[in-house]
């Protein structure tokens, strides 16, 4: 009775109405705090630069001047009627559902294309090493255009189908489809032989082992590769915009440079930021979905 007692008295209880956080809690407070001192330390440069002049404000406006302003910075993002004739350019939307919808419609054609190029570079890299006569006829070309930029494919995505969301699709699946098949290829060729030959001892077939053993091996470092590739997806689906859709923010970019909107641009190019941050955010959740086996200690999952 007496050693519970002492037992109990000497566990530590948190102290009555104070928040206890758990470790994830603290990590990810720890990482936005330093993700807001590490974005206020470049802000902070460029405003000293202004304040100095060494930075001018016409060429070079200071984050206070483009985001001091955001109501007469989004009156631009209504392309989708701007450009048309006998439109009226004030009719349609207003400015902030006109940044939505902008921001919407390049945010759909980077993650479908994103997901397409997945299954499709993903799957072909499968069937490659799954069956040797598909090695033969697909590997050497998947070769030869991987180091073809995806700019030069503007010109056939635009020839093949024409103006809309499509060239835009397009465009990200080709920048990430041929360096995921062979990122594909590689990790399957880097699975270890012990797991393969345990799975052929236990009298596992071949699809077995691509399914239950090599397929689980390889994910990890395909979706790192997938997270990385994610940033290139945002910067071809702008060129795509700025030639080939009617409206989207590389459309906006490409205006602002016509009509010499420094404002403008910077504008666009933080709000590009901070979507492809919110992007590589929403990623890794998946990520730590998918990849329930992993302990996320390991280092697929660090940092996260």
């Amino acid at each position: 009775m007496h050693s519970n007692l002492a037992s109990a008295a000497v566990v530590p209880r948190p102290l009555a109405g104070r928040p206890v956080l758990s470790p994830g809690m603290k990590r990810a407070l720890a990482r936005f705090g330093w993700a807001v001192v590490s974005v206020g330390l470049f802000t902070g440069l460029w405003e000293l630069l202004w304040a100095i002049g060494w930075a001018d404000p016409k060429l070079l406006p200071p984050p206070h001047v483009f985001l001091g302003n955001i109501p007469d910075q989004a009156r631009f993002f209504n392309t989708a009627t701007r450009w048309q004739i006998g439109v009226n350019p004030a009719d349609g939307p207003s400015p902030y559902e006109a940044v939505l919808i902008t921001i919407g419609a390049t945010a759909m054609r980077v993650f479908v294309g994103l997901l397409i190029a997945a299954v499709l570079s993903i799957a072909t890299g499968v069937l490659i090493r799954y069956f040797g006569l598909f090695e033969k006829l697909v590997l050497p070309t998947i070769t030869l255009l991987s180091p073809v930029s995806p700019i030069a494919w503007l010109p056939v995505a635009i020839f093949i189908f024409g103006i809309g969301n499509a060239p835009a699709i397009f465009m990200v699946v080709v920048a990430l489809f041929f360096h995921m098949v062979l990122s594909t290829i590689s990790q399957i060729d880097n699975v270890s032989r012990a797991f393969i030959n345990v799975a052929r001892t236990m009298g596992a077939t071949k699809r077995q082992i691509y399914a239950r053993v090599i397929i689980p091996a390889i994910l990890p470092q395909l979706l790192i590769v997938l997270r990385l590739n994610l940033f290139g997806a945002w910067m071809v689906v702008l060129v795509a915009e700025s030639t080939g859709v009617g409206f989207g923010l590389g459309q906006v970019i490409m205006m602002a440079r016509n009509t010499f909107n420094p404002s403008l641009v910077f504008f666009t190019i933080a709000l590009i930021g901070l979507l492809g941050f919110l992007s590589d955010w929403l990623l890794r959740l998946v990520q730590r979905r998918v990849l329930y086996w992993v302990p996320e200690t390991a280092g697929v999952l660090r940092g996260l």
